[in-house]
């Protein structure tokens, strides 16, 4: 690199103090590249040369200080070693920032996470912008790693034991607030004024330390200095360390190597001391990135950013402008669409229910979010009132002719939809976008109704909209192109990892959903119990069982979808008669107060099962069943239909498909998707597994004839 394209560019200025300028050319965020520590070298024989009163770190990118380390630094290491050897270079570098014995403030704007945050933890001051794109963090653990830059050992000696754990075992980010309330930056300030703020304070301590001849080399305590009292003994801390093992045990159940190791890693630092617990994480920071839970973490990591390029049209399609919005229905997932888009996609919405009192369920839901966002601080309450100014409620059409697009979130109910849609066609302009927020109904014969049906398209959204990562993009043979790419940016806008898959029964998570829950119902007919089934698969990574899944979403709308799938596709979308039966007695799930497990007059936190329901499907004697039959059982019919839908066109390539099952229906991350899986496993494997299955328990679990063809030529879906 020449000496302009440094990442780093030490600007003395004429007070004393020095501006060390970040900007990693050629890219949109700072990251910590291979070449960093020549370029931090070369930066600290400037320093050295200057002898600056006072160092600030500043970022002349815009939103980003520093958002992590390139993961590409590691990829291709054949050894543990060679990953934990770049992890030691990586202590070392920051040691040298630490080890000046002059003032180090760190400037912060924007994305200060990973690699950046564990920069900023090695400075002696941190000033973080108000602005909401600024979070600090460290989200290791979410690519199945640790953080491996010191930050194991700094942050728990900043912010104490237990909140430092909380942060690195959740990946966690926290906006400036929140992270100036437990110790994790000194100041809080406007975005604008965070440079002249860091100069200043900067050459405020450095005054200081003339004065009263403070050693900044040591500024950071090794006993801490925000720590709970139960934190400063060797016994409160193995309290400390044995809860966060519990705890972690109880929400990972040892499938995810990365949360121990971090645990471990703080422990060490401070039960053997601080070197031993550097030594500690560079060395467990190898293991880690070797680990086939973190390779396939990675994956999904490479996936989602390649999606975020992702337009699913030809080269040359002008995306269609989706800048003022109308959502139809105030419900739960309606409310949901249109606080996403005030919030993340920064734009107006236009929200109709029928009548005050359907709008009333809005507002609450609304004013509730940010209500809470401002009592937790992570916005102002100015920010939160500019923020709901950009919704408008209606009981009519009023304001809709100037709409791009309306987003229905009406029952699922096909005439009903059709009458949202002509409603829409009468009372917006010819542009305006129709796009159906249904899980099951067919988007083409939504269509069918419409007068300009390359305006229709599906947007499948999940439940609860502000949370969950995935939109679903349906289109038909007649959607205008201009329309699917003017959704995926309006979906991008709106913060989801967005897929586009071809219109069709239950569409692509739906569909492959729908015989994950038909077998794990079957189960209960055949006796096994409630529990059981979802204990199953929560142990093998699944958030929550299928059966309680059943009972959230609710029996009744479940059941929905089956007839349309099984009349598409037969007896492998056959679904037991339990559902109907359940309907029948208001066992509906938890908005009934019983489904299969009970919710009302019970103690909170507890949900016994629903024993009545053994009578109701006629079951005389309980089964026995281990957990790898429920699971294999559940899992391969949710594999098997992913590979369908390939074989279909449903989806173009198998890694919209591993996204889909993870971000809309909790596949466990860890196992990389459907594809993924079958990768790992070997094809010829994937397909005897489901050959025994079909052999004991029907033709349902028969390979689709993709992946018999794929494992004849000994093919994979991943090079």
């Amino acid at each position: 690199m020449s000496k302009t394209q440094r990442a780093f560019t030490l600007k003395p200025l004429d007070n004393g103090v020095a501006v060390l300028e970040i900007n990693v050319p050629g890219d949109t965020q700072n990251t910590l590249k291979a070449e960093f520590a020549d370029d931090f070298n070369a930066a600290f024989a400037d320093i050295e040369k200057a002898a600056p009163k006072a160092l600030v770190l500043y970022s002349t990118k815009a939103g980003s200080f520093m958002a992590g380390a390139d993961i590409k630094l590691f990829e291709n290491a054949k050894t543990a070693k060679e990953v934990s050897d770049l992890s030691i270079l990586c202590q070392q570098t920051f040691q040298k920032l630490e080890d000046l014995d002059i003032p180090v403030v760190a400037a912060i704007k924007g994305a200060c996470l990973g690699g950046g945050m564990e920069l900023a933890l090695a400075c002696s001051y941190r000033i973080a912008a108000s602005s909401s794109d600024t979070v600090l963090g460290l989200p290791e653990v979410m690519l199945g790693l640790l953080p491996a830059g010191g930050g194991t050992q700094r942050m728990p000696r900043l912010v104490g034991i237990a909140s430092a754990l909380d942060l690195m075992l959740t990946g966690r980010q926290l906006k400036a607030k929140p992270a100036k309330k437990i110790g994790l930056v000194d100041e809080v300030v406007e975005a604008v004024a965070v440079y002249d703020r860091a100069v200043a304070r900067a050459l405020e301590l450095a005054d200081a330390k003339e004065e009263s001849g403070v050693n900044f080399a040591s500024y950071f305590s090794k006993d801490g200095i925000t720590k709970a009292a139960l934190e400063q003994n060797s016994l409160g801390r193995k309290m400390v360390f044995d809860q966060a093992r519990k705890q972690t045990a109880k929400k990972t159940h040892g499938l995810y190597p990365a949360p121990p190791a971090i645990i471990d890693a703080v422990e060490a630092g401070f039960e053997d001391g601080i070197e031993q617990g550097y030594a500690t994480e560079a060395r467990l920071f190898g293991e880690l990135a070797m680990s086939p839970q973190s390779k396939q973490l990675r994956g999904i990591f490479h996936a989602t950013n390649t999606l975020k390029k992702e337009t699913f049209v030809a080269d040359g399609v002008k995306a269609r402008n989706m800048e003022k919005v109308g959502v139809l229905g105030a419900g739960l997932m309606g409310a949901g669409i249109a606080l996403t888009t005030i919030n993340k996609a920064k734009l107006p919405v236009r929200l109709k229910d029928r009548d005050d009192k359907g709008l009333a369920h809005g507002v609450k839901y609304v004013s509730e979010f940010y209500n809470k966002r401002t009592k937790k601080g992570a916005m102002s309450a100015a920010d939160a009132s500019a923020e709901q100014g950009r919704i408008s409620y209606t009981a009519d059409y009023s304001g809709f002719k100037g709409l791009d697009l309306v987003v229905e979130a009406v029952f699922e109910d096909l005439g009903l939809k059709h009458r949202m849609l002509k409603d829409v066609e009468a009372n917006g302009n010819k542009h305006t976008v129709f796009a159906s927020n249904t899980s099951s109904i067919p988007i083409t014969e939504i269509a069918s109704a419409a007068e300009r049906p390359e305006n229709v398209i599906g947007l499948h959204y999940f439940s609860p909209v502000e949370k969950m990562p995935l939109l679903e993009i349906i289109t038909t043979d007649k959607t205008a192109p201009e329309v699917t790419a003017g959704c995926v940016a309006f979906g991008k806008a709106q913060g989801k990892t967005v897929i586009v898959v071809k219109d069709g029964p239950g569409f692509y998570t739906t569909r492959i959903l729908a015989p994950y829950l038909n077998e794990s119902t079957r189960l209960l007919t055949e006796g096994v119990d409630v529990k059981a089934v979802d204990k199953a698969l929560v142990r093998f990574g699944f958030p929550v069982g299928p059966i309680t899944l059943l009972d959230e979403v609710g029996v009744d709308v479940g059941t929905k979808v089956g007839p349309v799938l099984e009349k598409a596709f037969g007896e492998r979308m056959a679904s037991p008669d339990a559902a109907g039966l359940m309907i029948e007695n208001d066992y509906l799930g938890r908005k009934s107060g019983r489904g299969f497990y009970i919710y009302e007059g019970v103690a909170k936190g507890e949900k016994p099962v629903n024993t009545a329901l053994y009578e109701l499907m006629n079951v005389s004697q309980e089964k026995d069943a281990d957990d790898e039959e429920i699971v294999s059982r559940c899992v391969w019919l949710m594999i098997n239909e992913a590979a369908y839908c390939l074989q279909d066109g449903i989806i173009s390539d198998p890694m919209h498909g591993d996204i889909g099952a993870i971000f809309g229906l909790g596949f466990p991350p860890f196992r990389g998707g459907p594809f993924r899986y079958m990768d790992s496993l070997g094809l010829t494997n994937s397909v005897r597994t489901l050959e025994r299955l079909a052999e004991q328990f029907g033709d349902r679990f028969t390979p689709a004839p993709l992946l018999i063809d794929m494992a004849k030529k000994k093919q994979r879906f991943y090079p």
